[in-house]
């Protein structure tokens, strides 16, 4: 018989139900999916080509451009994650030997470098410190020193609760030829932008931050000008997964009968579709005043615990992730740990030029109550009189 040339027998994991705990996400991310969202996912799966399916991606174009303050007909999500944006948006603007200014004061601007770096691009940084963001002057030195083609900077930097000023630096890049590329994975929904009016040529998010959907779908919009690069490409981008044009077209956005691409995670764009809904029904501006004013409790509740805020100046804190110097004394890991198994709560500690010496705090979409301040705040108090006893 054909089943005694089986070796491996059916892992005994895979016959015990699956068993998911309940935590509330307090970390970077993700954050935890409204019950509205759940049922979104859950919805029967349809075909990746049926009017249906096509009418939902029509929606989620709308959603973002709303989301982005766009009017920009290059708007659409795609299949991963919000670092698969940031391959997708770079690998599209940029051919081999083109040069690339990244502004670079945490992780994401570092896997930005690593990753033009691969596609064989002349990789110029401009540094500041974790904690630290770019003033305009900054970045014009950096650009008239060396006259990129794209300046690759983060909104909200993630893995140290930098929120970035993005005021004139559209114009400034244009003004030396130069197109501006955004990364706002951490910060859309819960901080402003405003693509169109701030002269920003490619802008990108997640799913699985303040839109509060699963992680696997990802927002994108490319400007005209941005188009017009694209289309004078000498040679085609290295990913055809991720070439913009043929998503383009799948999406509907070149006024072409829709062609097949890929098989899209369908019920990831229900999710999403379901995520940008509740971000325009509560409003853009109520939503990024939300997370201005539980950030502003939370920091102030941290501060009254004798904590230090790794981020000095107010106006430069990211509303959607807070971080906090680990006290002196502390494990970061017996901190995150204790929260987790004693007050079901998740936070992180740093990540990249910040392991090891921050807590990260979130507070993003549906997360970014008062209640979850109250709740997050009283749980570290525990794990601080708690952590220092045990160490007695």
């Amino acid at each position: 018989m054909a089943t005694s040339l089986l070796r491996v027998c059916p892992p005994g994991e895979l016959l015990r139900p699956l068993a998911v705990p309940e935590r509330l996400l307090l970390g970077p991310g993700p954050s935890n999916v409204p019950r509205r969202i759940r049922a979104a996912g859950a919805a029967q799966l349809l075909g990746h080509m049926h009017p249906e399916v096509l009418q939902v991606m029509d929606e989620i174009k709308a959603g973002i451009q709303y989301a982005f303050q766009t009017r920009n007909r290059l708007s659409l999500a795609l299949s991963g994650s919000g670092h698969c944006a940031m391959e997708a948006a770079l690998l599209n603007l940029l051919e081999r030997g083109d040069t690339v200014l990244v502004a670079i004061n945490g992780i994401w601007g570092q896997r930005a470098a690593e990753i033009a770096r691969r596609l064989g691009a002349n990789v110029c940084e401009l540094l500041k410190p974790p904690g630290e963001y770019f003033t305009p002057q900054d970045i014009e030195q950096g650009l008239v020193q060396h006259k990129p083609l794209v300046l690759f900077i983060t909104h909200g930097e993630s893995s140290t609760g930098v929120l970035q000023p993005l005021e004139g630096l559209g114009e400034l890049c244009h003004r030396h030829g130069c197109l501006l590329l955004v990364d706002a994975v951490a910060s859309l929904g819960g901080a402003p932008i405003f693509m169109d009016q701030q002269e920003i040529d490619v802008l990108y998010s997640g799913s699985q931050k303040v839109l509060n959907a699963p992680p696997g779908s990802a927002p994108i919009s490319f400007s005209e000008r941005a188009r017009e690069k694209l289309l004078r490409r000498k040679t085609k981008p290295p990913s055809y997964y991720l070439d913009i044009n043929c998503l383009a077209n799948y999406w509907g956005c070149d006024g072409e009968p829709r062609r097949y691409h890929h098989t899209a995670p369908i019920n990831s764009f229900f999710s999403l579709r379901e995520g940008l809904a509740l971000l325009a029904e509560r409003g853009l501006e109520s939503s990024w005043e939300r997370h201005r004013a539980n950030c502003s409790q939370l920091c102030q509740g941290l501060l009254d615990m004798g904590l230090e805020l790794f981020v000095e100046e107010e106006k430069a804190r990211l509303p959607t992730i807070t971080t906090v110097r680990v006290p002196e004394g502390y494990s970061w890991k017996d901190i995150t740990a204790f929260l987790m198994d004693q007050h079901g709560v998740e936070i992180a500690g740093g990540l990249g030029p910040t392991a090891g010496k921050v807590l990260r705090i979130g507070l993003m979409g549906c997360n970014s109550t008062w209640d979850n301040v109250e709740r997050v705040l009283g749980a570290l108090r525990d794990a601080l009189q708690r952590c220092t006893r045990s160490r007695l």
